[in-house]
């Protein structure tokens, strides 16, 4: 038994409107079950790690508003089905957030508590257009990631490891409310520190190394998928791993749409991975995850045959 991608999505919203992160990540979630052929209610867990939400809106748990929006088990009083009370939470840790949400999942997958999982990832900036602020580094966009058991023994994710490091952190968003005033719902801070894009480098290229030799995996027969905490991260990262630059894919945003993909970066790039094929020799992926802490998650990933 092992843990199996069903489907995967990404979602942006129409150019002349507001970007909200719970409809894009709602509009994610019910575009990826479309796309699995199932119904809501065949989705036990529904897990949102998206960070940077509309109006700064924190509570209430915006899973739960996610879960709302892709028609998931409304009205469980009304229209019971048997075995599909559906359940969501939020669980945030930056641009590590998808692979902490695989974790979950397979822990959960495991142990029976649902058939499936689906995890979304949305953020866009507080006023919902994020192109109109130059400073704010991330792309309005969301995605979902349906996750299933398989029977198989072979294929699919193997053990995510995380790591943190003991420097002062890298990346921060954060609101000032005593500074912003009554303007504060549609405005975020963001602070990255001097030096924090070679911080995450460092801490990436040796988590994947250790992670790459404890599973033993060949870095020369895998595609790196890793999230784009800056524009060139995935050139520096490739040179750090002794890597050609082919075999270490970082994505990028939907053409018309500016800034950095943030949580939804691994779902993007796996998904890009599949648009553009698999190098020769290359039968899986890597996913690398560096964000805020700072901190990095990697986990491997291998297609079963016919998925």
């Amino acid at each position: 038994m092992t843990t199996v991608i069903k489907a995967a999505t990404t979602t942006t919203a129409p150019a002349d409107e507001a970007a909200s992160a719970v409809l894009l990540a709602g509009r994610a979630a019910q575009d990826c079950l479309t796309e699995a052929r199932l119904s809501p209610e065949a989705v036990g867990v529904l897990i949102n790690v998206g960070v940077y939400r509309e109006n700064n809106t924190f509570e209430p748990a915006i899973g739960a508003m996610v879960q709302k929006e892709a028609g998931m088990n409304l009205d469980y009083l009304a229209h019971p089905v048997p075995g599909a009370a559906a359940f969501s939470f939020d669980l945030m840790n930056g641009a590590c957030g998808v692979l902490n949400a695989i974790q979950v999942a397979q822990a959960l997958l495991t142990t029976g508590s649902t058939e499936r999982v689906l995890v979304t990832a949305a953020d866009v900036h507080p006023s919902g257009r994020a192109a109109l602020d130059a400073d704010y580094p991330y792309a309005d966009l969301g995605a979902a990631l349906l996750l299933e058991r398989s029977a198989q023994s072979e294929g699919g994710f193997g053990r995510v490891q995380l790591a943190g490091s003991q420097s002062a952190s890298a990346v921060a968003g954060y609101l000032p409310t005593a500074g912003m005033g009554s303007t504060g719902r549609g405005r975020i801070t963001v602070r990255q520190d001097e030096g924090f894009a070679e911080q995450l480098l460092d801490l990436a290229a040796g988590t994947t190394l250790e992670y790459a030799k404890a599973e033993g995996i060949d870095l020369h027969r895998t595609l790196v998928v890793s999230s784009r905490p800056t524009p060139d991260f995935g050139t520096h990262l490739a040179a750090r791993l002794g890597l050609p630059a082919f075999l270490v894919l970082t994505p990028e945003v939907p053409q018309g749409r500016t800034g950095l993909p943030h949580t939804a970066a691994p779902i993007l790039g796996y998904l890009q991975a599949l648009e553009q094929g698999l190098p020769a020799d290359v039968d899986q992926f890597l996913f690398v995850a560096a964000g805020a802490g700072p901190s990095v998650a990697c986990v491997s990933y291998r297609p079963q045959e016919g998925s």
